[in-house]
């Protein structure tokens, strides 16, 4: 429950975090993000919503330097994608048989299956994806992609990710309208990322039902 508080709430709870940790809130995002991205057992954090509230606030407070969050970020996603592929190199195809607690085996194979699809870019679609983007690289590893074409798809990815969500969020995110609504506006955030699953999702149940 304090998770789901702090993704609706996370302005607030950023807001927060400046007065209680000045400058120390740059570490604190570059570790979320990376933690996202890098850890495939850590699918859940609010990457999408985190992005935009940062940018409204640097818009609003002037506490942090928009330009030195936007580096600073990417560069996380970029390193956090780096380490996530790299894990799933190390464990191998074997993966797609572990059955773990840790990782949710049913995302990794729609992950895979997505690839099979759309091949490299899956890594800069996976970004604007909730628990997408933390499996896609790691699936990318396990399938011994070639990783300079990972890292182009992977930087590329990252520009596009965290440069957009920043850039709304400093420019909209202190509209009053956006101000008043701004836990409806992470809920749509929310809807939209994980939209494209929904209608994937449906299509599948409509293909075995035509099947069957």
């Amino acid at each position: 429950m304090e998770l789901f508080d702090f993704i609706l709430h996370v302005d607030q709870h950023l807001l927060e975090f400046i007065r209680d940790y000045g400058v120390w809130i740059y570490a604190i995002l570059f570790l979320i993000i990376f933690v996202e991205t890098g850890l495939v057992v850590m699918p859940f954090l609010p990457g999408d919503s985190l992005l935009f509230a940062a940018g409204a606030l640097a818009a609003s407070t002037g506490a942090m330097d928009p330009w030195l969050l936007g580096v600073l970020l990417f560069i996380a996603a970029v390193l956090g994608d780096t380490l996530n592929y790299h894990i799933g190199r190390y464990i191998g195809p074997r993966v797609f048989e572990i059955n773990s607690r840790f990782i949710n085996k049913q995302h990794l194979i729609k992950t895979q299956k997505f690839f099979e699809r759309h091949g490299g870019k899956t890594i800069i679609f996976a970004r604007f994806v909730p628990f997408a983007r933390t499996f896609a690289p790691f699936v990318a590893g396990a399938g011994s992609m070639n990783y300079k074409y990972f890292l182009s798809y992977n930087v590329i990815g990252a520009f596009c990710w965290i440069a957009s969500f920043i850039t709304l969020g400093y420019l909209f995110g202190n509209m009053p309208i956006v101000k008043d609504n701004f836990t409806h506006l992470i809920f749509g955030i929310i809807f939209i990322s994980i939209l494209p699953g929904i209608i994937g999702f449906i299509r599948q149940k409509m293909k075995r039902s035509a099947a069957s």
